[in-house]
C-alpha cells in the first residue's frame, strides 16, 4: 500500500434490492440502524441491476454472477442467455459446429443422446426453450430419440414451478416425437456447489444407474414429491419407467449435453462424468461419453464447448492491478467466486497484486437455520485486515441476504439483514479510522421481496428491483446520480484518481457540485 494511500472498500451486500413496497420486505422491516445512518448521511443513489442494463433480456431479473461481471468490468456484459437466445432467434444454434459433432457422435456410434440441465424459465443458469431447441436441432439432424434429464429449480422462479411446467413439457415432447424425459431430480443435488458429494452422487447415480426413487412418468415423478413435501429443488434423484426398466441410462458411447450456460452450479456434475482421477465419490459406473458444455464451466475441463467465452478487457482488477495498487478480494465461500473469478470478467487467475481471503460457509443444509451465515467471521478477518494496512483497495461481498432470501422464509431473512447490518457497522468504522472510503451496493435484490406478488406462495427468487449505492466520503459538494451496475467501477477509479480505459463505457456515479 503506497504511503499516501487510504483504504477504498467496494462493498457487495448480495441481495440488497430497494422496493418501496412494505409487505414482505424484509430489508424494510429489519432492524438496520448502521445502514439507516449511512443513507441518511451520506450521498446515495439507486442503480439498475437487472434486464438490458446488465446485458440480459429486457424484464430479466439479475442474478450475482451477472452483477458482479457487470460492477467489475465497469461496462455493460453481454450474457450467455442473451447470446444463446440469439442464436436460437437468428438460426445460428442450428449450424453450431460443437452441438453437430455431438450429433455425429450419435449417429457413428449408434449410441443415445442426453439433454440435461436446468429445467427452468428463471433465466439464471438455463431456460427451457434452450433445451427445446436442442431437441428441435437433434430432430433436424435426424436423431430418432433424445433423453431428457430434467433438474427442477424452486428457486429462481416458484418453488413449487415445475408441474405445470412439466405437464406442459410432456405435451411438447409428444408432438415432437423424439424426445422423452429419463430422470427428474431437484437442483439440491444435481447443482450442488459446495463439494457436497454426497448429493451430486446421488443425482449422478441416478443418470448412469438408473437408480433411486422411481416413476411412471415426469408428472407422476413432481406430484409424488410434492406429495413427501419436496418442493422442486429438494425432489430426490427420480428414475422414470417403463416396463420396470429405466427410459434411459446414460452408457458408453453416448452424447451428453449440459445445457445450462451459468458454469458455478453445473462444475460438479461435469466433472463426475469427465475427469479420469476424480475423487468426489466412488463411481460405480464411469461411461466413456461425448460431453458437451452449453458454457466454458471451468478452464481446466477438457471438453467441447458450445459457446465459449468472449474475453473482458480491462476490468477494474486489471487496471488496479496495472497501476501496482494492492487489492483484497474477501468473501465467504457462497460467493467466493464472484468476487474473484466473475469480477475479474470470468478469468481465474489472479492479477498481481491481488490477493484472496475465503472464509468458510457454515456446513447447514439450508441457510436459514443459520441466517448470520459466516458474516462476523468475514467481518473480523476484514477488519484485522484493514489495522494492517496492506491494501489499497478491498472488495467485499457479504452472502446472507440472498443465501437467506432463497430459502424462502421471511423471519431467518431479517436476521439476515440485521447480521449483516451489524458487520457493515464494523468494517465501516475500521474503514473510517484509517481514513479510508466506501461505496455500498448491491449485485441484485432478493430480500426486499419475500411473498410473491399475486398468491401466498413465498418468493425465493431475485427480482428486477434496482439496488441502492452508497458513498462514504469526507469529501466535500457531492452528489450521486442515478446509474447501473457498469457505473460502479468508473466510480471506483475517479475515487482513487485513475483514468478510466476505453474498454470501460460505465460513467462514474459521483456528481460534484461546485
Amino acid at each position: 500500500m503506497t504511503l499516501d494511500q487510504k483504504p477504498l472498500l467496494l462493498m457487495i451486500l448480495d441481495g440488497w434490492g430497494y422496493s418501496p413496497t412494505l409487505k414482505g420486505n424484509a430489508v424494510a422491516q429489519a432492524n438496520t440502524p448502521v445502514l439507516d445512518r449511512l443513507e441518511k448521511e451520506n450521498p446515495t443513489c439507486l442503480l439498475q441491476a437487472a434486464g438490458e442494463s446488465v446485458g440480459l433480456p429486457q424484464g430479466q431479473m439479475g442474478n450475482s454472477e451477472v452483477g458482479h461481471l457487470n460492477i467489475g468490468a465497469g461496462r455493460i456484459v453481454y450474457q450467455d442467455l442473451t447470446r444463446i437466445n440469439l442464436a436460437i432467434k437468428n438460426g445460428e444454434i442450428f449450424k453450431n459446429p460443437v452441438l453437430l459433432d455431438a450429433f455425429r457422435n450419435v449417429q457413428e456410434k449408434n449410441s443415445k443422446l442426453h439433454i440435461m440441465g436446468l429445467f427452468s424459465r428463471g433465466g439464471v443458469h438455463s431456460h427451457i426453450e434452450h433445451m427445446r431447441a436442442l431437441i428441435e436441432l437433434a430432430k433436424r439432424e435426424g436423431l430418432s430419440e433424445v433423453f431428457i434429464h430434467t433438474f427442477l429449480d424452486g428457486r429462481d422462479v416458484a418453488p413449487r414451478a415445475a408441474l405445470e411446467d412439466m405437464k406442459e413439457h410432456e405435451v411438447f415432447c409428444r408432438e415432437n416425437g423424439i424426445a422423452k424425459t429419463a430422470s427428474v431430480s431437484g437442483r439440491y443435488y444435481a447443482m450442488d456447489r459446495d463439494k457436497r458429494w454426497e448429493r451430486t452422487r446421488l443425482a449422478y447415480d441416478a443418470l448412469t444407474q438408473g437408480v433411486g426413487i422411481t416413476a411412471q412418468d415426469p408428472v407422476e415423478a413432481v406430484q409424488l414429491a410434492y406429495d413427501r413435501g419436496e418442493n422442486d429443488e429438494f425432489v430426490k434423484p427420480t428414475v422414470i419407467q417403463e416396463k420396470g426398466k429405466p427410459v434411459a441410462t446414460i452408457e458408453d458411447n453416448d452424447s451428453v449435453i449440459m445445457f445450462n450456460f451459468r458454469p458455478d452450479r453445473a462444475r460438479q456434475l461435469t466433472y463426475a462424468f469427465v475427469e479420469d482421477g476424480f475423487e468426489g465419490f466412488e463411481r460405480i459406473k464411469h461411461p466413456q461419453v461425448h460431453y458437451v458444455c452449453m458454457t466454458q464451466y471451468d478452464e481446466k475441463l477438457d471438453v467441447p464447448v458450445a459457446y465459449p467465452p468472449k474475453e473482458i478487457k480491462n476490468t477494474l482488477g486489471e487496471v488496479l492491478s496495472r497501476e501496482n495498487m494492492s487489492q483484497l478480494r474477501i468473501a465467504e465461500t457462497e460467493k467466493y467466486a464472484h468476487v474473484t473469478f466473475f469480477f475479474n470478467g470470468g478469468v481465474e487467475k489472479k492479477f498481481k497484486g491481488e490477493e484472496r481471503c475465503l472464509i468458510p460457509s457454515p456446513g447447514v443444509a439450508t441457510y436459514d437455520l443459520k441466517p448470520e451465515m459466516s458474516a462476523y467471521e468475514v467481518a473480523e478477518e476484514l477488519t484485522e485486515k484493514i489495522e494492517s494496512a496492506n491494501y489499497d483497495v478491498i472488495i467485499l461481498n457479504f452472502a446472507n441476504m440472498d443465501m437467506v432470501g432463497h430459502t424462502g422464509f421471511f423471519e431467518p431473512t431479517v436476521k439476515a439483514v440485521e447480521a449483516v447490518d451489524e458487520c457493515v457497522g464494523k468494517v465501516i468504522t475500521k474503514i473510517q479510522q484509517k481514513g479510508g472510503e466506501a461505496l455500498i451496493t448491491a449485485d441484485h435484490g432478493n430480500a426486499e421481496q419475500m411473498e410473491e406478488a399475486h398468491g401466498d406462495q413465498p418468493h425465493t427468487a431475485h427480482t428486477s428491483n434496482p439496488v441502492k449505492c452508497i458513498c462514504i466520503s469526507e469529501r466535500q459538494n457531492i452528489e450521486m446520480r442515478n446509474g447501473i451496475l457498469a457505473d460502479v467501477a468508473p466510480t471506483v477509479l475517479q475515487m482513487l484518481a485513475i483514468k478510466q480505459p476505453e474498454e470501460m463505457t460505465g460513467k462514474s456515479l459521483i456528481v460534484q457540485n461546485h
